[in-house]
């Protein structure tokens, strides 16, 4: 059975940073695109990064620069480093796995497995 559980949210002030962490079980980090999600209230969910099969990491657009994906293949946990906070990044945060190929990892259905998402908020 797949796991993911995700941690590290919270109440954090605009150029801040926060660190998330998604612990995985019952697959191996290195076969499985780990991706990052987010959803605002009354948005979609969207792709925030994800950690390749091959160690390579992708971001969208809005976060380059200022988050960062890594992962510990032996403890089996992908984390994401988030800094220079914004208001508009305030959103529930989301982990995934999945088989995903590289042309579709910003795809939500490219991944099979999510976790139940933790809470960011940026907020003076």
């Amino acid at each position: 059975q797949v796991l993911l559980a995700e941690s590290g949210g919270g109440l954090v002030e605009p150029g801040g940073s926060l660190s998330l962490s998604c612990a995985a079980s019952g697959i191996t980090l290195h076969s499985h695109a780990m991706g990052w999600f987010r959803q605002a209230p009354g948005k979609e969910r969207e792709f925030v990064g994800v950690l390749f099969r091959n160690s390579n990491t992708y971001y969208a657009d809005s976060v380059q620069g200022r988050f960062t994906i890594s992962g510990d293949y032996v403890k089996r946990t992908v984390n994401l480093q988030m800094s220079a906070l914004k208001p508009e990044d305030t959103a529930v945060y989301y982990c995934a796995a999945g088989r995903a190929i590289l042309s579709s990892i910003r795809n939500l259905d490219a991944y099979n497995y999510w976790g139940p998402g933790t809470q960011v908020t940026v907020s003076s």
